[in-house]
């Protein structure tokens, strides 16, 4: 019988768990992992430029499928590059296993090459991590990542293998199931009791002007049905926050789109009118709530998570910990009998609200940039709407791109991810390729500011080895836009640090194989990405942008005063 090491195990076990793919960049400490990969045929490894982008696809592939992916690095640089990608994913709530490979067990935290205390570094930003010093705990190691990593509000877990662990072979190997039983219950969510649901179905049927602030919560448990179905049976709008967009499809009547620090104009004014918020798996953060300042009515807070009800407007806060899924279907339920009256009393208030969604489209209706020879960024995301598929998952980076799709309409659930609770640049690309690895044949729109590109442009090469209906849209501006924009604006014109020369990332597209085209003008742009999405291939779409066009002065992004 040919013998197991350590790493071997560690794959076996991953293939047990169900993970089907690897991010990350090979060391000499990973290689009894990664060469394991090699005769794992479920397992597919993805090869990185930099480790920052193997943890970002990790976490987008566990937004995306609601299954965590793997990133692996060695030790030292290469563990302190995921960091930024791991943070993106425990604030954003994202399954994923971060594997670290250290140095031999008897001489980690001394002198040796690239020592570096992997736990300690990865502590804050991970939901569980743990040392694997021993092949005896390498199931249980993993077992308990896994289980940490899928329940309650899904998040990043962290194991670092010793290096010695996973090279040498395992005495008494445990056996491994090929379908390991942990998967058939970690997505098991409690459900809120009869007589909560009860009272909060007498607060909603007795409120004149409720709204439903769904959060991100509503992407992580797929809830859109149900969360829907409660709106209409009661006639109450809709809206999310910053992180909660592709939760609901925005092209239904009664969602009026997502309400953060910059707006909308259409959404504060839903909230502002509220005499009650059902906030479904909304955190109530900073993002959402202008830093704590926007004036909340009384709240009903729903959450997989018990710690996060009342953290913030406790006052008003009454709490139910629950499936946001099963909490929508039963108050549903609940509210059935009187739900006619209640839904003919919301009626008059709804139709003011959809008059107001009109207008507020309305107001980014122009399609001239103030400087000739550019492109609006308005018209970038309007324009692209009716050329990029309707099941295509759009991509934005963090900063303006994450803000101007807010004039992105969404007809179907679960085809937006973008890095909001760690901001974190260079998202958008690393994120990108793990959609066409999770499902080759979706489309992407990926919307990156020429800052974040920056600062993810070697994996430029990674996808065009991976391939993939994949349109990237540079909205080039040649500066940190959205900094500059707040610079202008709150420092009285005086700008440092945000910049750049002219690049064209479409001739680096080509350098780095793949097509490129570069545009001025929206027309242009248009056939370009219209072309794109029928290759099949990827295609970068260099895109110069209007400078003058400020998202933190944006009507349609100002908020609502009545």
């Amino acid at each position: 019988m040919t013998e197991m090491t350590g790493g071997a195990l560690v794959v076996k076990m991953l293939e047990s768990l169900g993970v089907t793919h690897v991010f990350g960049v090979v060391g000499g400490q990973t290689l009894a992992i990664t060469d394991a990969i090699i005769d794992t045929d479920s397992i597919e490894f993805v090869h990185t430029r930099h480790e920052n982008a193997a943890a970002v696809m990790a976490d987008a592939y566990g937004r995306l499928t609601g299954r965590p992916a793997v990133a692996i690095s060695t030790t030292g640089p290469g563990a302190t590059n995921l960091l930024t990608g791991v943070g993106g994913a425990f604030r954003d709530s994202s399954p994923a296993i971060i594997i670290t490979c250290n140095n031999n067990g008897e001489n980690i935290h001394k002198d040796d090459a690239q020592n570096a205390d992997h736990i300690d570094i990865f502590r804050n930003y991970v939901k569980y991590g743990r040392l694997v010093a021993h092949a005896t705990s390498i199931k249980q190691a993993m077992e308990e990542a896994y289980i940490n990593a899928m329940t309650g509000s899904p998040g990043p877990v962290h194991l670092d293998f010793a290096r010695d662990t996973i090279e040498q072979p395992v005495e008494n190997p445990p056996t491994v199931p090929a379908v390991h039983p942990a998967r058939s219950w970690v997505g098991t969510r409690p459900v809120a009791p009869s007589e909560q649901i009860e009272a909060v179905a007498a607060r909603v049927l007795a409120a004149e002007k409720p709204v439903i602030w769904l959060g991100n919560g509503g992407n992580r448990g797929q809830a859109s049905n149900e969360v829907l179905a409660l709106a209409e049976a009661l006639n109450i709008p809709v809206i999310t926050t910053f992180n909660g967009m592709g939760a609901v499809p925005t092209t239904h009547p009664l969602v009026f789109g997502a309400l953060s620090r910059m707006g909308t104009n259409l959404s504060t004014r839903v909230i502002g009118e509220a005499d009650l918020v059902l906030a479904l798996g909304n955190s109530l953060n900073a993002v959402s709530t202008t830093r704590w300042r926007r004036r909340l009515p009384e709240i009903v807070q729903v959450d997989i998570d018990p710690a996060m009800i009342g953290r913030y407007y406790a006052d008003v806060t009454t709490g139910v910990v629950g499936d946001l899924a099963s909490f929508a279907r039963d108050l549903t339920a609940a509210t059935a009998a009187q739900a006619g009256q209640a839904h003919g009393s919301r009626a008059g208030w709804i139709a003011e609200l959809q008059k107001a969604e009109q207008e507020w489209w309305e107001l980014s209706a122009a399609v001239e940039p103030e400087n000739p020879g550019t492109v609006s960024p308005a018209v970038v995301v309007r324009r692209l709407r009716d050329v990029t598929p309707q099941d295509a998952v759009l991509i934005p980076d963090a900063g303006n791109p994450g803000v101007w799709s807010f004039l992105w309409e969404m007809p179907v659930p679960y085809r937006y991810i973008k890095p909001v609770g760690f901001g974190n640049m260079g998202f958008a690309l690393p994120a990108a390729i793990a959609s066409v690895c999770d499902a080759p044949e979706r489309p992407v729109l990926a919307l990156i500011g020429d800052g974040s590109l920056g600062m993810s442009l070697g994996e430029l090469e990674t996808l065009a080895r991976v391939g993939g209906p994949v349109v990237v849209v540079v909205l080039n501006d040649s500066s940190y836009g959205n900094i500059r924009q707040e610079q202008v604006l709150h420092f009285n014109g005086r700008t440092v640090g945000v910049d750049f020369r002219d690049v064209d990332f479409a001739q680096v597209a080509r350098g780095m194989g793949l097509e490129g085209v570069r545009v001025a003008d929206q027309e242009s742009m248009v056939r370009a990405v219209r072309e794109g999405f029928s290759s099949g291939a990827p295609l970068v779409v260099d895109v110069v942008l209007d400078r003058e066009a400020n998202a933190w002065t944006y009507e349609a992004f100002t908020p609502y005063e009545g």
